[in-house]
C-alpha cells in the first residue's frame, strides 16, 4: 500500500521533529556538560570491560529500595547488583 504524498510528508516533519527535540534534549536539563555516548559506542566499551547485558524483571519497591542504596552508597546500580549478586552467590 502506497502513501499519499500528504502522508509521506507528514512523517517526515515529524520526524524532522522529534530529531531536533532529541538534539536539544540535554541542553534543556541542565546536563550540557555531559557527553553522552552512542549506543554502539557505550556497547563496544561494555564489552571491552567484560560486561555483558543481562536483564531481569523486578517488583517495583525492590528496585526503589536497589535506588535508594545506590544513591546512598554514592555508587551506580550496575556497581550495587554486582556486589549483592557476588555476595549472594558466596553464601
Amino acid at each position: 500500500m502506497s502513501m499519499k504524498k500528504f502522508e509521506l510528508e507528514k512523517r517526515k516533519a515529524e520526524k524532522l521533529h522529534n530529531d531536533l527535540g532529541a538534539a536539544n534534549a540535554p541542553a534543556r536539563f541542565g546536563q550540557a556538560a555531559i557527553t553522552m555516548l552512542d549506543k554502539k559506542e557505550q556497547r563496544k566499551q561494555d564489552q571491552a570491560k567484560g560486561l555483558v547485558p543481562f536483564a531481569c524483571k523486578l517488583n517495583k519497591d525492590l528496585v526503589q529500595e536497589l535506588h535508594a542504596r545506590c544513591s546512598e552508597r554514592e555508587m551506580t546500580l550496575n556497581d550495587l547488583v554486582a556486589e549483592l549478586i557476588q555476595t549472594g552467590l558466596a553464601k
